[in-house]
């Protein structure tokens, strides 16, 4: 596993900082998720990791953490900014002052920083959520939604694909940057600029004076759910099917594997033509807007004579891009997650050339020997004791940690 060895210090945070923790120790890393005493926890991104209960804020609390943070490789910051350096935890104490008479105290870590807004804008001390991030980002208001304001897909965008793993990224950069300078690294990742770049793609084609993907208003472009060839639709049962067959020779298979598979009534039915003449659409309807609309009609009173399964099966195996939408069990079942886990499998899968069969994954098989999936949250201070025994705290040093009531003891 390529992370293996690596120390991974990752304060205790929500979504994207437990998602950058988890993407290395899903590779190999040894990651400390470091909790607040008698605090309660919803992270469900723990696969893997330990936790060390302890209290920062505690002068004998704040020196074993910078104990432990001195011989570890890696620390994830995911508080607004400042708040670390208030702690006395900053980067200026691992790194020093740039004073030669100074050292820091572990001048090799990699201290990675994540917030919502970036770091030096006019946002930078204000609270925020994905939603908000998104908002500034520019692209929200391309997304797909009602006619009267944009949809946001989850907290899928900001929070993980724009933060936690940009996040993640930069710090196998900075390990890989390490290994060549001997130096150690910053890396800061705000949401806001990681999902701009995420979004480099539409928002170039947007800028494009020449280009046409993004010209109309939103809701009336290919990608936005302008297209009837390129969304998704309710079937009989309530379910859904999607399509996204953009290039005509995928249009053109879709288009005539659905009218084959609609009856006789439904082609001849005056529903779907204010004539009564019935009618059905051409491959040639995709490339003329003006028709959009009455092609979108037709398609969704099609979709609604058959179940989701039925269509599925229709199209199975073909390339008419054209899938049915499945539920987060269905889903589950198909990719063969491992070990019966709620946990989606690890991906990439990272494999060595002489092994690599497509099939198996040194990866997953050691991290089944490694997680035992006991509860959907991993308790805080599960392994306090462990984890100070294996960074070198005596006997006597946890019992000042517990007379300064920086750690509690289990019961």
């Amino acid at each position: 596993m390529a992370l293996r060895g690596f120390k991974v210090i990752e304060f205790a945070g929500l979504a994207p900082g437990p998602f950058a923790g988890l993407v290395l120790a899903d590779h190999g890393a040894s990651v400390i998720r470091v909790d607040r005493p008698s605090s309660s926890s919803i992270d469900v991104l723990w696969r893997r990791k330990r936790s060390l209960a302890i209290n920062s804020k505690v002068a004998s609390g704040r020196e074993a953490l910078k104990r432990i943070i001195s011989t570890s490789d890696v620390l994830i910051d995911p508080f607004r900014p400042g708040v670390l350096e208030r702690l006395g935890l900053g980067p200026e104490v691992f790194f020093g002052s740039g004073d030669p008479s100074k050292r820091g105290l572990n001048e090799k870590l990699v201290y990675a920083r994540i917030t919502g807004f970036p770091r030096e804008g006019k946002h930078k001390d204000m609270a925020g959520h994905d939603i908000n991030y998104l908002a500034q980002s520019g692209i929200f208001p391309m997304l797909p939604g009602p006619l009267d304001r944009p949809s946001f897909p989850l907290n899928l965008l900001a929070d993980f694909a724009g933060g936690g793993l940009p996040c993640a990224l930069g710090i196998i950069l900075a390990l890989l940057e390490r290994s060549r300078s001997g130096k150690g690294q910053i890396v800061n990742t705000d949401m806001v600029s990681g999902l701009r770049y995420l979004s480099s793609s539409p928002l170039l084609h947007y800028f494009n004076p020449a280009g046409d993907r993004y010209s109309g208003p939103r809701g009336t472009n290919i990608l936005d759910g302008g297209a009837p060839f390129y969304g998704v639709y309710p079937c009989k049962d309530g379910r859904w099917m999607s399509i996204g067959c953009i290039e005509h020779k995928f249009f053109k298979l879709f288009i005539q594997k659905f009218v084959q598979a609609l009856s006789e009534d439904f082609t001849t039915s005056s529903r779907n033509d204010e004539s009564g003449d019935g009618w059905t659409p051409s491959v040639e309807m995709q490339g003329k807007r003006d028709q959009w609309n009455k092609l979108r009609r037709y398609l969704e009173d099609g979709f609604k004579t058959r179940t989701r399964d039925e269509w599925a099966e229709i199209f199975d195996g073909t390339d008419a891009c054209a899938v049915p939408v499945l539920t987060p069990e269905e889903a589950r079942q198909l990719a063969r997650d491992k070990d019966d886990s709620p946990f989606p499998d690890v991906h990439p899968q990272v494999t060595a050339a002489a092994t690599n069969t497509g099939l198996t994954s040194p990866t997953d098989q050691d991290i089944q020997t490694q997680t035992v999936w006991d509860d959907y949250y991993l308790r805080p201070g599960k392994h306090t004791d462990e984890i100070l025994e294996e960074f070198g705290f005596s006997d006597e040093d946890r019992h000042v940690l517990i007379k300064d009531q920086a750690i509690t003891v289990e019961r």
